[in-house]
């Protein structure tokens, strides 16, 4: 973040705005709607900033430009010089005014026309009548602290009801009808809601590769329980102030154990915690997700799976290479590259027509060719390893079973990485991979 960004209460207060001109004048009316008093002046003179809240500079020459932000900084008044960033304290966003509510975006003086497109494409999805939802929310605040004094039942409540009945009556602009639904679902709102754990898929640890449903949940959750996911990218898209609690599961590296995992998952959701149970991949695709699950069941929880792009899709995609191939595999196979005690077992999996996506399976690579080969399968068999896939730092291997086996384990550079094995893997293109990735 280059610059923190805050609204300031201008209404009554005065606002320098030096310069003549076109860009002055509009300069000024924002400040106007945001209720400032305008002072205007060509030329710049100390005594101008007397009183005031903030200062413009546009349309004025060079020399009084630069006096003028010397004296804000100097003062500790916001200043902001149009088209010189280096001279400004403060900058102005392109705005999107729903009253109550304000949007501001910024590019840090970067990129201008590139905040306005922005602007105007969040301006196309939010509706019109948005505000009037924050108008109504605002008119219940007192009623709701006072139903409702638990902060988590508070929100958990506020969740609902601004994305329900009452809030669409709100934008529709019938107020009376919007406040009286707000009124109903809060006596009928649970004081002491009881706590649910949501075990969310990941996926690969690309953002825009969550589903809606686990965005929608992260943007609600009280408690993030989460996994090294090899990527910060998603967490940043859960609520700020949620908290976030890691457990650093990786194979024979974890900072707690499963069984401290469950407790803690079912203890949080006693406790009334909205909570999302944030997992690598799928869940249930070698997430230990049927354990948490079984867990919370056992337990009494309500429990909610929400599946997630797993490593072999999303590896398979970023790579450009084809699971099945109908001139080359007709199924796929997922299977993990050791057993629990730590093992290697490959018995069965050497058929005919079939890619076979081996998770876990680099520290065990060389005993899974050679159990493989044992198996009838033959070395020069095309396969890649694919580390840290879907992402923006994957990388990816390819080669046969043969060269894999001896090439990978000093090509890994630590992060996850998932073997594919089959005919159907030589058909892949990097051609084919997603656009991001092969840039």
């Amino acid at each position: 973040m280059l610059h923190f960004p805050v609204f300031l209460d201008l209404k009554g207060r005065v606002a320098l705005v030096l310069g003549t001109g076109e860009v002055a004048e509009r300069k000024a009316a924002i400040l106007r709607q945001a209720g400032a008093e305008i002072r205007f002046a060509a030329t710049f003179a100390p005594a101008l900033l007397d009183g005031c809240a903030i200062a413009i500079g546009a349309d004025a020459a060079d020399p009084d430009l630069l006096a003028l932000a010397e004296a804000c900084r100097a003062r500790g008044i916001p200043v902001n010089v149009v088209d010189k960033p280096a001279l400004c304290t403060a900058l102005m966003p392109a705005i999107i005014d729903r009253e109550p509510m304000t949007i501001a975006i910024s590019t840090g003086g970067a990129a201008p026309v590139l905040a306005r497109q922005v602007r105007q494409r969040i301006e196309a999805v939010l509706p019109m009548g948005l505000g009037r939802v924050a108008a109504l929310a605002d008119r219940f605040k007192s009623a709701v602290r006072r139903r409702l004094p638990d902060l988590v039942a508070r929100r958990r409540f506020l969740d609902a009801a601004l994305s329900g009945p009452a809030a669409d009556l709100a934008m529709a602009g019938r107020e009376a009808e919007a406040e009286a639904a707000f009124a109903r679902a809060l006596e009928g709102a649970d004081a002491a809601p009881p706590g649910i754990v949501h075990l969310v898929g990941a996926g690969p640890g690309a953002g825009d590769l969550l589903t809606l449903r686990a965005l929608r949940l992260l943007g609600e959750a009280d408690v993030i329980v989460h996994d090294r996911l090899g990527t910060e990218e998603v967490l940043e898209l859960a609520r700020r102030d949620a908290e976030r609690i890691f457990v650093g599961k990786a194979r024979a590296n974890h900072c707690m154990k499963q069984e401290e995992i469950n407790a803690l998952l079912v203890r949080l959701a006693r406790a009334g915690k909205r909570v999302v149970r944030l997992k690598g991949g799928d869940p249930l695709v070698f997430g230990r997700g049927g354990e948490e699950a079984e867990a919370l069941a056992a337990a009494g929880i309500p429990c909610e799976v929400v599946p997630g792009v797993t490593a072999a899709l999303a590896c398979a995609a970023g790579a450009g290479i084809p699971l099945t191939h109908r001139d080359a595999a007709r199924a796929v196979t997922f299977v993990t590259g050791h057993r629990r005690d730590g093992s290697v077992d490959v018995s069965g999996l050497v058929r005919p027509g079939q890619t076979l996506a081996i998770y876990m399976g680099l520290t065990m690579l060389r005993e899974i060719r050679d159990g493989l080969v044992a198996q009838g399968l033959s070395p020069a068999t095309p396969a890649a390893v694919v580390e840290r896939g879907g992402t923006a730092r994957q990388r990816v291997l390819r080669g046969t079973l043969e060269t894999i086996a001896a090439e990978a384990p000093a090509w890994v550079q630590g992060g996850p990485a998932l073997l594919l094995v089959g005919e159907a893997v030589g058909r892949g293109s990097a051609g084919w991979a997603q656009p991001a990735l092969a840039a």
